[in-house]
């Protein structure tokens, strides 16, 4: 779905100030306040931001946002990172792919390579490749999650618990600066952590966004995988957990 440049910008305002007031954006853009309340509204309806008064706030952690609006927050960041992991798999490898948005964008990237088996928890990544031929793809038995659909529950993690994988890609909802990776449903966290446990090599694949995030829930640590890519890391402790835990770091815009 597309978002006008305005409307970019806007989420982005309110994504660097917490949030955004209508007459501040009415004097930036030089439109007028029912431009700007029109503009809010339409964002708000789709979840990218939640309506206040005279203004909106920039989604933070007291909620997940819904699966489309998470699918359209820093795409074109997302589909590069998904480019960077896809080229660290080689073909004929087995891997996890676990549920999110930039884990998505890895199984795009990957639809090129030969000679696959993709163990995933994840519904849309499953519907995206099982029309190749060149890659098998297995998919994990639980409760549907309606809102994204994503598999989780005790069936999943039993079923994950049958392989020993080359590879697991997997995400965050957040990264806490003291290198613990977060989420929101426990149910989805025990996957994740059946995932990183059977796997020889975990890809952590996360935007900056998810550093101003904050989940209640703990999947693990960040000095738990192999290699980190995002599009950028401007966190101190984040690089110095790299660093001595000899997590491979690759950022994709270090700018």
């Amino acid at each position: 779905m597309y978002l006008s440049p305005r409307h970019a910008e806007i989420i982005q305002m309110a994504k660097d100030h917490g949030r955004v007031l209508v007459d501040d954006l009415a004097t930036h853009f030089n439109v007028t306040p029912q431009t700007i309340r029109k503009d809010l509204n339409d964002l708000c309806d789709q979840r990218l931001l939640s309506r206040i008064h005279g203004g909106a706030l920039f989604p933070s952690g007291i909620e997940n946002m819904e699966y489309e609006a998470r699918r359209k927050i820093a795409a074109d960041e997302k589909e590069a990172i998904g480019r960077a992991a896809a080229r660290l798999i080689p073909d004929n490898a087995s891997l996890f792919i676990n549920i999110g948005t930039t884990t998505e964008a890895v199984s795009k990237a990957l639809l090129d390579h030969n000679g696959l088996m993709v163990i995933t928890n994840n519904i849309n990544v499953a519907n995206r490749m099982r029309i190749y031929p060149s890659i098998e793809v297995v998919i994990a038995g639980g409760v549907v999650r309606g809102s994204d659909g994503g598999v989780v529950g005790e069936a999943a993690v039993d079923f994950i618990r049958q392989f020993k994988v080359d590879y697991a890609v997997i995400g965050a909802s957040a990264i806490d600066h003291d290198g613990a990776l977060l989420d929101f449903d426990f149910r989805e966290v025990k996957v994740a952590q059946a995932i990183i446990a059977n796997a020889r090599h975990v890809i952590l694949v996360s935007d900056q966004t998810k550093f101003e995030r904050t989940a209640p829930v703990r999947i693990g640590h960040l000095s738990q995988v192999n290699t980190f890519i995002t599009d950028r890391c401007d966190i101190p402790s984040v690089r110095k957990i790299c660093q001595e835990a000899e997590v491979q770091l690759i950022e994709t815009s270090p700018g």
